[in-house]
Order: C-alpha cells, then sequence, then structure tokens
C-alpha cells in the first residue's frame, strides 16, 4: 500500500496526475536557493532555455553567466568562483556536462573539493529524439566513482526543486541528474526530502520482492508495484533519489525484509544504480537480484514512451521482472 506518511499527491493513480520536466526544479530550485544566499550564482553553456538556468537569469541577471560552448572553461570557472567563497550552479545537458568536462569536473573541482553544484540535464533514453549522442546514460556512474561527490537523482519536478536547494547547502561538490520530459509529480511540497535518504513509497507486512529505483521510473515501480498487489504479489518500493551517500540502513531493512531485489534505473546497469546496490548487498546481505536498465548499448531516436518500453524499462517490465524473480525465490 502507498505510504501515507509521506504525504504523496493525492492524484498519484489518476490519468490527469500532473506532469512537469524534472528540469523545471533547476529553475525553480536556484531561484529558491538566490533568495536565502547571495553567494548563489548560476552558469550556463549556451542552453539556458533548455536547462531552466534563464528562469534564475531572469531573476538575478547581475548573478548569472552565459558561458557559450565551452563546458570545460564553464568547470574551471565555476571552481574558480567557489574558490572566491561563491556557491556556482553550472548547467548543461549531461552529455555535456560531465560528459564533455569530465577531467575538469575531477580535478579543478572534486580534487579540491570546493563547492561546485553540477547539473546534467536532458539525461536517460526518455530525452526521446534527440538519439543517443545526448542520452547520456553513463553518468551516474561516472559521478558516482569521484571522492567526495555527492549524486542525486531526483523523482520528480518538486523533488528536483529540494534536491536544488538542498544542495547549495551541502558541502563540497554535488550531482543532480534532471531529466527532459514531462513525467508524473507524485511527490508533494510536505514530502520528506533529505540528501542521503531514501524513502518507502510503497510498503507490505509481508513483502516478497524489494523495488529499488532512482529519478523518475520510481513512479513506474509504483505502477508495477500496485499491479503485483492486485494478483497476489506484495512489495516495497524503495525511492533513492540520493544515490551517493546510499542510506544502506533502509536498503538494508527493504532486502531482509523482502528476500530479493529488482533495481530500476535509466542508465547503464553496468557501473550505475544498481551497480551500488549489488556492490552494497554482496558485502553485507547477498540476495537474488534483477538489475534493470540499459543493457550495454547506446540509446537511439524515438519517442519516450516507446525508448522506455524497448529498453525494459517501463512499469510492465519491472513487473515482470519482480515476478520472475519471485518465482525463482519460491
Amino acid at each position: 500500500m502507498l505510504n501515507s506518511d509521506l504525504k504523496l499527491s493525492a492524484s498519484i493513480f489518476a490519468d490527469d496526475i500532473e506532469k512537469a520536466s524534472t528540469r523545471d526544479g533547476v529553475g525553480k530550485g536556484t531561484i529558491e536557493a538566490g533568495k536565502n544566499d547571495p553567494r548563489i550564482v548560476v552558469l550556463c553553456a549556451d542552453l539556458a532555455e533548455s536547462t531552466r538556468a534563464e528562469w534564475f537569469q531572469k531573476e538575478f541577471p547581475d548573478r548569472f553567466v552565459e558561458m557559450g560552448v565551452a563546458e570545460q572553461n564553464m568547470a574551471a570557472v565555476a571552481a574558480g568562483m567557489a574558490n572566491a567563497g561563491k556557491i556556482p550552479f553550472m548547467a548543461s545537458y549531461a552529455a555535456f556536462n560531465p560528459g564533455r568536462n569530465y577531467e575538469q569536473i575531477r580535478t579543478t573541482i572534486a580534487l579540491n573539493h570546493v563547492s561546485v553544484k553540477i547539473c546534467g540535464m536532458h539525461a536517460g533514453v526518455s530525452v526521446g529524439p534527440d538519439g543517443a549522442t545526448h542520452q547520456m546514460l553513463e553518468d551516474i556512474g561516472l559521478m558516482r566513482m569521484l571522492p567526495g561527490m555527492t549524486v542525486s537523482v531526483p523523482g520528480d519536478a518538486e523533488e528536483a526543486r529540494k534536491a536544488v536547494v538542498a544542495a547549495a547547502t551541502t558541502d563540497g561538490p554535488v550531482y543532480i541528474r534532471f531529466g527532459r520530459t514531462a513525467t508524473p509529480v507524485f511527490t508533494t511540497s510536505e514530502t520528506p526530502f533529505q540528501i542521503g535518504k531514501a524513502i518507502t513509497l510503497w510498503e507490505s507486512n509481508a513483502p516478497k520482492v524489494a523495488i529499488l529505483s532512482t529519478g523518475s521510473l520510481s513512479y513506474s515501480a509504483l505502477i508495477a508495484a500496485r499491479a503485483l498487489s492486485e494478483s497476489g504479489i506484495e512489495s516495497i518500493v524503495l525511492h533513492a533519489p540520493t544515490v551517493k551517500p546510499l542510506d544502506e540502513k533502509a536498503i538494508l531493512d527493504a532486502v531482509q525484509s523482502a528476500g530479493c531485489v529488482v533495481t530500476v534505473e535509466e542508465h547503464q546497469a553496468a557501473g550505475g544504480f544498481g551497480s551500488v546496490i549489488a556492490e552494497f548487498l554482496s558485502q553485507h546481505h547477498p540476495v537474488p537480484m534483477r538489475l534493470l536498465g540499459v543493457m550495454d548499448t547506446f540509446g537511439q531516436s524515438g519517442e519516450p514512451d516507446q525508448l522506455l518500453k524497448h529498453y525494459g524499462l517501463d512499469a510492465i517490465h519491472i513487473e515482470e521482472a519482480a515476478r520472475a524473480l519471485v518465482s525463482i525465490k519460491v
């Protein structure tokens, strides 16, 4: 059943549930953070409209810097601004930020542990028609490997806003991953959010499988959990908006209760969220697992829903993976 303590959307399973792109959280979140702290500045690489950085620009024009198509330079400038006492948010497509400027992020930002907040937009296959070059599927792996880097993957636009606001007061570098497509807003302003904490969206007294998810696919995991419940298979859906640091206690509690795990992410299965969970559980509580993600291939052009179905990441495939895992466990 839905966790009523989380104060999720009253329309969570309705056909007319509100939808918005998680990238909207950048615009709203940076404005909110900017009002709270005059040290907040925003840098963008010629994509202010797409990244929603222009929302901040309109509110604080003297605290916005347009870097042009120069993501590597943007990272170096952001690091310098952080060293000078500012709190920079730098925004571009994830394919370029951290894709193109990874060395600068590693050396000038992470190695020096400066408080630069890296906003990677249009990540995952749900970017749609832009195709493989712009569908960044390796960014979680790249960023979680950097020492001292916080990595957040919000589930919806409201949670994205909260993640941006929280990042502003988080020590050191932070990477936040955002999508392009409008997805269900299943949380509310009252739903708790804290860096490093996972939340149980769907709970059960006798779960047979735990579905661990991150990003907007957590909503699909909820749809799958409801379908499983209607057929007599109870589950837990644990949404982890922070991949690093990992909420180890919440994950361990869910896994010990359920006995098997399906992980769900819009990213390469290798090196991503599923790998994080597998690394942790292999050392603390090994159980049967199924990792759902993109399997050692690049993206392609198509409509978002078509691509999620093609790569086995929609609610039906999550449900099928859970059923298969439960049957093996039994």
